[in-house]
């Protein structure tokens, strides 16, 4: 991981990095998580999750055990000081991303406002 101020990192959980390799284990074109931030949503910015093989010079790269996720440096600008977990429940499955910048989210938990 590339150094940046604490308050600009995002921290990823043990689930969400296992939850990734899973998901990449039975891929052969792509080898990483990009995880984005763009315009639109209900809420004005919503979260983008796309399986990849490139790297970009502004990625971020987190890695554990073999498991990449990328985050491009302006995305983090939004993203600063989340959390991205994936959580198995009653409800269902899904990656959450808990963002301390947003304030306002839809009800999905896809889009957000800052």
């Amino acid at each position: 991981m590339t150094a940046h101020e604490p308050s600009k990192q995002v921290q990823i959980t043990d689930a969400a990095f296992a939850r990734v390799a899973k998901v990449l284990k039975n891929e052969t074109d792509n080898n990483a998580l990009r995880v984005s931030v763009e315009g639109g949503g209900c809420s004005g910015f919503s979260y983008k999750f796309d399986l990849t093989s490139e790297r970009n010079d502004d990625d971020i790269v987190y890695e554990k055990d073999g498991t990449t996720i990328l985050i491009d440096e302006l995305s983090l600008v939004y993203m600063g000081g989340s959390v991205i977990d994936f959580v198995d429940d009653l409800v269902g499955q899904s990656f959450q991303i808990k963002n301390p910048n947003a304030v306002a989210s839809c009800g999905c938990g896809t889009s957000f406002s800052v």
